[in-house]
């Protein structure tokens, strides 16, 4: 039943239901999935129906000589709709005056589907395959057109264009401190004498816990400098916050940083020390104790390895020299002489700490004394960068998933995949294609 602005009333038909009242069966209870969707379906072309009359009877002004057009001819158009595919005759409307047309409407050009299927072809898209996406469209809802997975594929990353220059959103409250981690990783590339594709990716986060994260594919149209200053000014950025920023040590990402306007030097990622500091620990553990000179000499390199831990974690790295070289000074018990030959781990121990040695002394600039930042309660590294890989890259496009990329694709469903993470997905989503809505019309099915 259509009820209208002015109290005006209409029904019609839609279908006939027919279930049995015995209730013997369990599977006779209730819609079936096919009558439910043919239900649902014939709804949404009635109410559209509607909508295109009501539609009509509004005459626009010409936008030349602002006289009301009349109509001219009835076009059909038809739209693809979550609850399926539906025709409506669209008036066409010519000024009596000047003789301009005018459409009434101010949709896309080539408009096929409305913004909530494209929005949930595009989510669906998101976690999984297109192929794999499309099924749930096809085997729960009415929808007859666009689920074919070349079709969800070219409407997902049309989204993510939308979705990489659209503006920021106004923060509900200004940031006293932000903290931005800034992180990159590689997935299989289907280009031309190309064998990977290079992510940027990371976190924007406030003292209270509100969170952007981001993400850019090297060589591509999405600026990833761009894409930072939008997510600070999301979070609550003004001209009093000033970002802390975390990278792992990469000069390329720190060019990043400068050039998106972070101009206070990152600091070291505690994540990429603790890796490898738990590399030489595990290693010296493993060490032969096959004598005591040996159990004596490993448990002092031990030893020595954890105060190495504490050092850099209390910010005391310039210290590390000390260290290194009292594990230096026992090192030659595991090393081979007369009948024993020179333990692999040991090797690899020497290995580990000459690697620690050399990325401490090149990256000793941006050292920070890390246990003071985590007792006042503030990040220390790029660790929910890490995990925010694993969600938004390696998820979808690159664990347990044998597929190449090319820029385009993988950095527009990037942008769909950052949009779900930071919540953007809604019925805002609409105003991407900026139409216009008229008076409602009160519909009673």
């Amino acid at each position: 039943m259509e009820t209208g602005i002015n109290g005006s009333s209409r029904s019609v038909d839609v279908m006939v239901i027919n279930r049995p009242d015995d209730l013997g069966d369990i599977a006779d209870l209730g819609l079936t999935l096919a009558q439910g969707k043919q239900l649902t379906a014939l709804v949404q072309q009635a109410i559209v129906t509607a909508q295109s009359r009501d539609h009509a009877t509004r005459r626009p002004d010409c936008r030349t000589c602002t006289i009301p057009c009349q109509v001219k001819d009835y076009r059909p158009h038809q739209i693809a709709t979550v609850f399926g595919q539906v025709v409506l005759r669209l008036p066409h409307f010519r000024c009596a005056g000047c003789g301009g047309t005018e459409a009434g409407v101010d949709w896309p050009s080539h408009c096929r589907s409305t913004p909530e299927l494209d929005q949930l072809r595009a989510h669906l898209s998101s976690p999984m395959p297109y192929r794999i996406a499309a099924g749930p469209l096809e085997h729960l809802l009415p929808v007859d057109a666009g689920i074919h997975r070349e079709t969800v594929r070219r409407r997902t990353l049309r989204v993510g264009g939308q979705l990489r220059d659209v503006a920021p959103a106004e923060p509900a409250a200004p940031a006293v401190a932000i903290t931005l981690t800034l992180d990159s990783t590689f997935i299989r590339s289907c280009e031309d004498g190309e064998r990977h594709l290079e992510f940027r990716l990371g976190n924007v986060e406030t003292s209270h816990g509100v969170r952007q994260v981001f993400a850019a594919v090297a060589k591509t149209d999405t600026s990833v400098e761009a894409l930072i200053q939008r997510g600070l000014k999301e979070v609550g950025q003004t001209t009093d916050t000033e970002p802390t920023a975390f990278t792992d040590g990469c000069s390329g990402l720190r060019s990043i940083l400068v050039n998106a306007g972070v101009t206070e030097p990152p600091g070291l990622d505690w994540f990429h020390i603790a890796m490898r500091l738990q590399h030489a620990g595990k290693t010296a553990g493993n060490l032969p104790i096959d004598t005591s000179e040996r159990e004596n000499a490993r448990v002092a390199i031990v030893a020595e390895v954890d105060r190495l831990r504490w050092r850099i974690w209390n910010g005391k790295a310039k210290d590390a020299k000390v260290t290194l070289e009292r594990i230096r000074q026992v090192m030659p018990v595991f090393q081979g002489n007369g009948d024993r030959k020179c333990h692999p781990s040991s090797r690899q121990l020497w290995t580990a700490l000459r690697e620690i040695d050399r990325y401490l002394s090149s990256q000793s600039a941006w050292l920070v004394n890390y246990a003071e930042r985590h007792r006042a309660g503030l990040p220390v590294g790029t660790s929910v960068t890490e995990g925010t890989a694993n969600f938004l890259v390696n998820h979808r496009m690159n664990k347990s998933q044998q597929m190449r990329w090319s820029h385009h694709g993988a950095d527009l469903l990037l942008q769909v995949r950052c949009a779900v993470l930071n919540g953007k997905f809604g019925p805002g989503v609409r105003q991407l294609l900026d139409a216009n809505s008229g008076p409602e019309t009160a519909m009673a099915a």
